[in-house]
C-alpha cells in the first residue's frame, strides 16, 4: 500500500493550505510529512515544466499578452495532479524524513557523529544531495571543478537507495519526464560523449545545445525533399565549408529585434558528422578558446558561448543554460 496521498487538486493556488499543514502537524505529524512531501514534489515537477518551456521557442497564432499566465497556472495545476503518486519523490521524501519523527515520548533520531565529535552537515539529506555539499556550502550551480569539466568527487562513498525504491524512482520520473527528449539525450548521448574526448566538453553540455539549436530533434534542418541534413546545431555554410548545404528560412536578431531571413546551413551524411564537425569548430576556431579554458560550469559555459557569438538571440544563453540542466535531469534522474 503507498505511503503518499494524491494532493487534492484546490492545493495548486490555495494560500491557505500551509496554515492548514501547521494546523495539522500537531494532530498527526505523520499524515503531513506525506502532504509535505507531496508539495516538495509538486514543486519540483513545477519547475521541470517550466525549464521544458523556457527551453523552447515561443511561436505560434495562440501567443498572446495572457499566454504565460494561463500556461503557468496550467503547468501548476498538472505539477499537482502529478505529485504524490505511488512510487514517485513524495513516497521516497516521506520515508527519509518519516525517520525523524519520533513517536509521542520519544526523542527524534539525530544523526551519527563523525569521529571528530561533530554531527556529518547534510548526513539528513538524500545521499546525492549530502554528497554534493560540504560543511556550511551552499548550493552552487552545476559545476565541473576542481579541474576543468570534471565533476568533482565526494571524499567518501555516498549510500545509495535501496534497488527497488531507486527502479521506482527512475520508472515514475520516465512516465512523467517528456519521452521524446528523454530519446533524443539517450540517441545523441554516444556522439556527444566523442565530442566530449575531442573538446574536453562535458556530453551533457554538447547534447543540450543540440537540444536547443533543433528544438529536441522535432524542427531539425532538413533538405527541400524531406531528408534530414543531420545539422543538430545550426552551423551555417561559412568558413570555407566545402560540403554539401541546405538553404533554410531562420529567424536572426538584428538590434535585439527577431527577423526571418533565409541563411544557408552545412548538411552531413549523419549526426555522426555533424557532432564531429561542431567539436572542430570548437577547438579551432579562437573564438570559442576562452569558453573551453574558462567555461567550468553550465552558465559559464552557456553565457560564454554567447558572449563568442555563437547566436544572435540575446537570450541565447539563459536558455542554453536551461536547455543543458534539462538535460542533466534527464541524464542522471530517467536514463
Amino acid at each position: 500500500m503507498s505511503t503518499t496521498q494524491s494532493i487534492p487538486a484546490g492545493l495548486a493556488l490555495d494560500a491557505r493550505s500551509l496554515d492548514g499543514l501547521r494546523r495539522d502537524a500537531a494532530h498527526d505529524p505523520q499524515a503531513v510529512v506525506r502532504k509535505a512531501a507531496g508539495q516538495f514534489e509538486a514543486l519540483f515537477m513545477q519547475q521541470l515544466l517550466k525549464s521544458m518551456r523556457d527551453a523552447m521557442p515561443k511561436s505560434g497564432m495562440f501567443q498572446g499578452p495572457g499566454h504565460d499566465t494561463y500556461v503557468g497556472m496550467l503547468d501548476q495545476q498538472m505539477s499537482q495532479s502529478m505529485a504524490g503518486r505511488p512510487g514517485g519523490l513524495a513516497e521516497l521524501i516521506a520515508k527519509q524524513l518519516s525517520r525523524h519523527i519520533a513517536p509521542p515520548g520519544e526523542a527524534p533520531a539525530r544523526p551519527p557523529p563523525s569521529p571528530g565529535g561533530q554531527a556529518q552537515a547534510g548526513s539528513w539529506l538524500e545521499p546525492a544531495t549530502a554528497a554534493a555539499r560540504s560543511p556550511g556550502q551552499r548550493s552552487q550551480p552545476v559545476s565541473f571543478r576542481p579541474s576543468p569539466w570534471q565533476p568533482s568527487q565526494p571524499s567518501q562513498p555516498s549510500p545509495s537507495l535501496d534497488p527497488a525504491a531507486s527502479a521506482r524512482l527512475k520508472a515514475s520520473l520516465a512516465r512523467r519526464l517528456d519521452g521524446p527528449q528523454a530519446a533524443f539525450v539517450d540517441r545523441m548521448w554516444p556522439h556527444a560523449l566523442a565530442a566530449q574526448r575531442e573538446t574536453g566538453v562535458p556530453a551533457a553540455f554538447v547534447v543540450g545545445q543540440a537540444a536547443l539549436e533543433s528544438g529536441w530533434g522535432r524542427h531539425e534542418i532538413r533538405h527541400p525533399d524531406g531528408r534530414s541534413a543531420h545539422n543538430l546545431f545550426g552551423i551555417k555554410a561559412t568558413g570555407g565549408w566545402k560540403g554539401a548545404t541546405v538553404d533554410v528560412t531562420t529567424t536572426e536578431y538584428v538590434d535585439g529585434q527577431p527577423r526571418r531571413v533565409v541563411e544557408r546551413f552545412r548538411a552531413y551524411d549523419s549526426y555522426a558528422d555533424a557532432f564531429g564537425d561542431w567539436a572542430k569548430l570548437m577547438a579551432d576556431s579562437p573564438r570559442y578558446g576562452g569558453v573551453l579554458r574558462a567555461g567550468q560550469s553550465v552558465e559559464g559555459f552557456a553565457h560564454g558561448m554567447q558572449r563568442a557569438g555563437y547566436a544572435t538571440d540575446p537570450r541565447y544563453g539563459s536558455k542554453l543554460e536551461n536547455t543543458i540542466n534539462q538535460t542533466l535531469l534527464l541524464r542522471r534522474l530517467v536514463i
